[in-house]
């Protein structure tokens, strides 16, 4: 199963490389080899990326391995120092997640090769999928020249327009809490990576992976995500209805006057923006985090409600999303943490009735954002509750279904014994 996934993982890297390549940009591949020698553009990721692979280390492997990437990273800023380039640390986590390939393949055997290498494959996955989304981005802007906004912000009418409220009331509290609210939505990964240790901490000792934890749930949210993105483009109101969007924009309106009831259509947009509110994957990931957060200890829960109510007024106060993608990633999410956890413990009727609950949930908010946006509009104190209640009916699902199944021990399968080989008569 491993090597089945690495090897479609490195097709479809190989596949956005050359999408890339024909937009004239680089695509992931070539991105992460230059950041071996060249300063990385996050620190931050790359330090957890080898955070998560060292859950399969010992103590003292862990703090040589540590200590390794803290002296490459000095020797770099020297030499960069020296020579007046870019600053920018993280090239020693990423070359010391490298080397441990060379140690499995040279100084492992067995079992302990099998599960180095899961903890390497597991932080270039973080890794790559950070750069994976970037070309994304890129192409989600050259493949489709038109975007729904009209659409979406009609239909947000009927919850009252939260983008431009949060926006508000983000702008009045000036500049510490716009900071504080950008470094929460920068550093999403970071968060995702805290609560992602916690869970495989006993990795080490175990000598296995536990069968679902966070990074699967946030690799398969972004591996899914731009697909919709691509299905149902957006770029959001700070550039389709702000000062963000140049002459592309309706109109300068937002944050502080909502958008005219009027029939909504596609409409034109640069080859630049990202086409990427639909549905909001910052929601999703900050969903999934305070998901797993919930069987932590007290701090850990802290850690996850704060990056989840952060996240949502980042999201919509710095007018990245309408309030309509919110309520979709949300359903989003726990459709995709459904999914993985009834694909873990074994599909039974609960899990499959939920999962199929939470994909029509989706679809059909996508559907009547696209077809019924002036009606929704028209009848806020019909559609608005109707919106809350089928988000709320996905929740109220998932707490139940995954309640029932945390009283029931998942069943551990235990492969057959083999039967020794007949001795050969002599």
């Amino acid at each position: 199963m491993w090597a089945a996934a690495g090897a479609v993982g490195l097709g479809f890297l190989v596949a956005l490389e050359i999408a890339a390549r024909h937009y004239g940009v680089p695509g992931p591949i070539t991105t992460q080899a230059r950041e071996v020698i060249f300063a990385p553009r996050s620190a931050p990721l790359l330090y957890g990326s080898m955070a998560l692979m060292m859950v399969v280390l010992t103590w003292r492997q862990r703090f040589i391995a540590a200590g390794a990437a803290i002296a490459i990273d000095l020797v770099f800023f020297l030499v960069r120092w020296g020579v007046g380039a870019e600053q920018m640390p993280g090239n020693g986590p990423l070359l010391v997640v490298l080397a441990h390939v060379v140690v499995a393949l040279t100084r492992r055997t067995g079992r302990d090769r099998v599960l180095l290498l899961k903890g390497v494959g597991l932080a270039l996955l973080l890794v790559a999928g950070r750069k994976t989304g970037y070309t994304w981005l890129m192409i989600t802007s050259k493949t489709r020249p038109t975007v729904l906004d009209q659409y979406v912000a009609t239909a947000d009418h009927a919850l009252g327009n939260p983008s431009w409220v949060v926006g508000r009331i983000v702008e009045a509290t000036g500049s510490v809490g716009a900071h504080v609210l950008d470094w929460v939505y920068i550093q999403l990964a970071v968060a995702a990576i805290v609560v992602a240790v916690y869970q495989l901490r006993n990795v080490a000792a175990d000598r296995r992976f536990p069968g679902h934890h966070l990074v699967r749930t946030f690799l398969v949210i972004g591996l899914l995500g731009p697909g919709i993105y691509m299905i149902y483009p957006v770029v959001g109101p700070i550039f389709a209805y702000g000062a963000d969007g140049g002459h592309w924009a309706v109109a300068n309106l937002w944050p502080h006057t909502p958008p005219a009831l009027t029939t909504p259509q596609p409409m034109p947009f640069d080859e630049v923006t990202p086409r990427n509110c639909m549905p909001s994957l910052h929601t999703a990931w900050a969903t999934a985090i305070f998901i797993h957060s919930r069987k932590g200890p007290l701090a850990l829960r802290l850690l996850g409600v704060f990056w989840l109510v952060t996240t949502l007024g980042a999201t919509l106060g710095f007018g990245y999303h309408y309030g309509a993608d919110i309520i979709a990633g949300v359903v989003f999410t726990l459709t995709i943490e459904a999914a993985l956890r009834a694909l873990d413990r074994g599909w039974d009727r609960r899990g499959v009735l939920l999962v199929g609950h939470g994909t029509v949930v989706f679809a059909a908010l996508l559907a009547s954002y696209r077809y019924l946006p002036v009606e929704m509009a028209g009848l806020p104190w019909l559609y608005g509750p109707l919106l809350v209640l089928a988000t709320g009916s996905v929740v109220y699902g998932y707490v139940r279904t995954t309640r029932h199944w945390d009283r029931q021990p998942t069943a551990v399968r235990v492969p057959e014994q083999r039967r020794e080989p007949q001795p050969e008569r002599v």
